[in-house]
């Protein structure tokens, strides 16, 4: 199952006098990804390189930034493969020492210092999630609070109106089970109102 890690992990390597400044950080898709490269860029104005790579939302991406082809991005990439991680972005800056480190020199930085910020990550379970939205009578408000909270969902927002309008998200594996216990305890009083899954 892939995973997530829950917030930034760093490394940092000198070999051969290179600083290699490795960074791995949850990110939604490519545009944010795009976003914290550019802003690593404005940080480190004399870096030689800034090499990234990406698994996020379905895409993924290994960005060599003018390092020998393959011999960074790639090599990064493999490592958020092997450990079966998605939504995250992996960053090397790389101040060059004046030593040049050849292919095999290059990948093993590369790779390492992805690897060196991995151990210390906290990882999670990317779990799929179902957002849904529904109408029920006031009296049962409380009910439904108290339903979504002990199947592990998350309330995300509440209209007051004529009926009182729910929308949550939780576990997309506990959805049917709470859908099929608040339509029994609702008695055709909670209606179910068009959602976005996500």
């Amino acid at each position: 199952m892939a995973q997530r890690i829950s917030s930034p992990v760093v490394s940092e390597l000198l070999i051969k006098k290179s600083r290699f400044i490795g960074c791995v950080q949850p990110v939604a898709d490519r545009p944010a990804a795009q976003a914290i490269v550019a802003g690593l860029r404005a940080q480190h104005p004399g870096a030689a390189h800034v090499c990234w790579a990406l698994m996020a939302g379905g895409q993924s991406a290994a960005v060599d930034d003018g390092e020998p082809s393959g011999t960074a991005g790639r090599p990064m990439l493999d490592v958020l493969r092997h450990q079966d991680l998605e939504g995250v972005l992996a960053t090397v800056v790389r101040y060059y020492g004046g030593v040049k480190l050849g292919a095999g020199g290059l990948v093993r930085a590369y790779t390492d210092c992805i690897a060196q910020a991995l151990k210390t990550a906290v990882k999670i379970p990317n779990v799929k999630a179902r957002a849904l939205r529904c109408s029920i009578p006031y009296a049962l408000e409380g009910f439904l609070r108290r339903e979504i909270d002990a199947a592990g969902g998350v309330l995300l927002g509440v209209e007051h109106g004529e009926q009182v309008t729910c929308a949550f998200s939780l576990a997309e594996t506990a959805a049917d089970a709470l859908i099929a216990q608040l339509n029994e305890a609702g008695q055709g009083r909670l209606i179910w109102l068009p959602g976005d899954e996500s």
